[in-house]
């Protein structure tokens, strides 16, 4: 159960953002459908876990039959999930013209690095990538040091499913309400910039040096919000941003005022 129970979701198998956004989806009560590709092995391992709660249909994608059984499929859908490169869809024959002729109030969900179109979106990418061009890579880390990729959480998880996920809830309540659906063109570098607004807007109200890292108040540039290490070798965060709570923290620590660097 959940506010999504009712409707169906085609998941068509992918890696990363497409499947979390399908995970999140089942998460509240939408049935999802992965379509495999036939004798393809099972899933790896990262993907388990966005597994939960889906089933699961092998196709063959590259014979009529398949993509007949997929569209058919589609007829009954609420929402389908394309986690391929652009046109690659179009080209097995279940492009969302083909698809919504099926069916016009499905959403049809696209997700990539880039983009539908532009310069870049046929070129190949990862999370780091998308996270570089945007600036967002280039804040993290040490002053001194390479920029320090935050795993993939912000270009492939953050920007890439949570949005992807942001714009089907949408899209279903224009189709609720108007009976047409559409197509969402999800891309994880416009995703990953809508990450940074804060930071661009307090760089352009002067309060955010983006060249100079751990000169800032969120990046490590303030003793009251960073990591440090304990007397163990195991590491502590401090968040005591509100001055109430930065002169609690003082005054536990038992340490010299010099010593918190201001």
């Amino acid at each position: 159960m959940g506010p999504l129970n009712g409707y169906t979701v085609i998941e068509l198998a992918g890696i990363g953002p497409a499947p979390m956004g399908g995970m999140l989806l089942a998460d509240m009560g939408a049935e999802v459908v992965r379509i495999d590709r036939a004798g393809a092995m099972d899933p790896p391992l990262t993907e388990k876990v966005s597994g939960r709660g889906k089933k699961s249909v092998a196709l063959n994608l590259k014979d009529p039959r398949g993509v007949e059984t997929l569209l058919r499929m589609v007829e009954n859908a609420d929402v389908i999930i394309d986690p391929y490169r652009p046109g690659v869809c179009e080209k097995l024959g279940i492009g969302p013209d083909t698809c919504l002729q099926r069916n016009p109030k499905l959403v049809f969900a696209r997700m990539t690095g880039w983009g539908q179109e532009g310069p870049l979106a046929q070129a190949a990418g990862h999370d780091i990538n998308y996270i570089a061009i945007t600036g967002a890579l280039y804040a993290m880390g040490h002053r001194d040091d390479k920029p320090v990729p935050p795993l993939n959480l912000v270009g492939d998880m953050g920007g890439g499913g949570m949005l992807l996920v942001n714009g089907v809830l949408a899209a279903l309540l224009e189709a609720a309400s108007s009976g047409k659906g559409q197509v969402i063109d999800v891309a994880m570098v416009d995703g990953a910039a809508q990450l940074m607004w804060m930071f661009h807007s307090l760089q352009a109200a002067g309060m955010w040096d983006a060249r100079q890292r751990e000169s800032n108040m969120l990046d490590g540039g303030a003793p009251y919000y960073g990591t440090y290490e304990c007397a163990d070798g195991e590491y502590i965060a401090i968040g005591s941003i509100e001055p109430q709570f930065y002169a609690l923290l003082k005054e536990l620590a038992e340490l010299p005022e010099e010593d918190f660097g201001e």
